[in-house]
């Protein structure tokens, strides 16, 4: 495929921020957000990482925050500044020229939750009426085209924690195919609840330890022991690159390869020789005509989970390239799911632009068998001419995303 795709805009929420600037400032600084969680009360693990003085009312309205889960009221936010940033008007664009894809695994989790208490408590009669437009993990792609006027192909991606990074390679073939000029794409997450909380940390997946909350999520570390819950969004505006020069757009990096595999090995456990992930690198490096040996950063996926960590790393290193740097920013933001391959795209997609690698926080020793330059301690100046961001899911789903200075 020799569709080169520019990235045009940018929006993020997430515990790092709102908006672009604040998430790049508070990554670069490297400080974990992990803490207290009162809505976590009585769960398995009361701690977490939430976007931090997010007023959904003021945001998006108080009539769109009744009728709408938090993870629509997240994807509106970051959306809303993609546009803006990208410099489109919505209102005078070709609506059926515009595509949405938004990744998300849990959906309106907290809807499902909220009506279930009511169910028990008062019947059938209690359950709202807007549990599904509220709950159904389809409606946040389609609340985006309803505010924007984008009538193009509506789509959205559940591969897990890759549902992000899927939804922005998927982006990238609609903008290749012709089917589209504008895409609006990314991934979003609400899913810090009581009950999907437990489940995570009733397979072992969340940290366990007892070190302060802000130190608990510390990929590549020795002491790393499970990952951090987060939320947030993160909106990419992707359009071709000829399209974006024509209209002189401001271009933040160019989407180049876009490699996905599956492990076909285990529900929650990646491979243990890290094999699917490296495929999938492989593929965006040969989709983009780029050599594995000139990639300069990797955003891994890195959660700071035993498992995942080794095996990423093996795969990592066996690409082979003599001055590459990687760095997990789930240090500081946690794990925000379905969100986190769009989050971490958008970073690398800033780490391209600035130049500059965000450390990786919590990380005071690294574990041996991480044979990698894992950057930490404060953010590297660097001359970056491609970079990966990596992402894998349950159920075996990696992605790996090559983009270009």
């Amino acid at each position: 495929m020799t569709t080169t795709v520019a990235v045009t805009g940018l929006g993020l929420i997430t515990p790092a921020g709102i908006g672009r600037e604040q998430n790049w400032e508070r990554v670069c600084d490297g400080t974990g957000l992990a803490a207290a969680d009162p809505e976590l009360e009585g769960a398995l693990v009361e701690f977490s990482c939430r976007v931090p003085e997010f007023d959904a009312a003021d945001a998006v309205g108080a009539r769109e925050v009744w009728r709408t889960d938090r993870f629509v009221q997240l994807a509106l936010v970051a959306a809303q500044e993609a546009i803006a940033d990208a410099g489109l008007d919505p209102g005078s664009w070709d609506g059926g020229r515009v595509g949405v894809v938004v990744g998300s695994a849990a959906g309106g989790i907290s809807t499902l939750e909220a009506q279930q208490k009511r169910f028990l408590e008062q019947g059938g009669k209690g359950v709202s009426a807007l549990l599904h437009p509220m709950s159904l993990v389809n409606m946040v792609s389609g609340r985006l085209a309803i505010e924007y006027g984008a009538t193009g192909p509506n789509l959205v991606t559940a591969t897990a924690c890759a549902s992000g990074a899927t939804a922005i390679g998927v982006a990238r073939d609609l903008l290749a195919s012709g089917a589209c000029d504008v895409v609006l794409a990314g991934g979003t997450e609400a899913a810090v609840t009581p009950t999907f909380v437990s489940g995570f940390a009733r397979m072992g997946a969340l940290y366990s330890g007892t070190l302060p909350p802000d130190q608990a999520s510390r990929p590549f570390d020795t002491r790393r022991d499970g990952f951090v819950i987060g939320e947030g969004a993160g909106m990419l505006v992707l359009e071709r690159l000829e399209d974006a020069r024509r209209r002189n757009a401001r271009v933040w990096a160019r989407l180049l390869g876009y490699g996905a595999t599956s492990d076909a090995h285990h529900a929650t456990s990646p491979h243990p020789g890290g094999l699917g992930i490296e495929d999938a690198m492989r593929r965006a490096c040969r989709d983009a005509g780029v050599s594995p040996e000139h990639i300069g950063h990797v955003n891994a996926h890195g959660t700071s989970t035993p498992l995942n960590d080794a095996a990423e790393a093996g795969a990592i290193d066996r690409l082979g390239s003599p001055d590459l740097a990687v760095t997990s920013t789930k240090g500081v933001t946690g794990h925000t799911l379905g969100a986190a391959g769009a989050i971490e795209a958008a970073y690398t997609v800033l780490s391209l632009a600035h130049q500059v690698i965000p450390p990786t926080a919590n990380l005071t020793r690294t574990d041996p068998e991480v044979r990698l330059d894992v950057v930490c301690g404060a953010p590297r100046k660097v001359e970056l001419a491609h970079a990966l961001s990596n992402s894998a899911g349950f159920g075996g789903h990696n992605v790996s995303l090559l983009f270009g200075a």
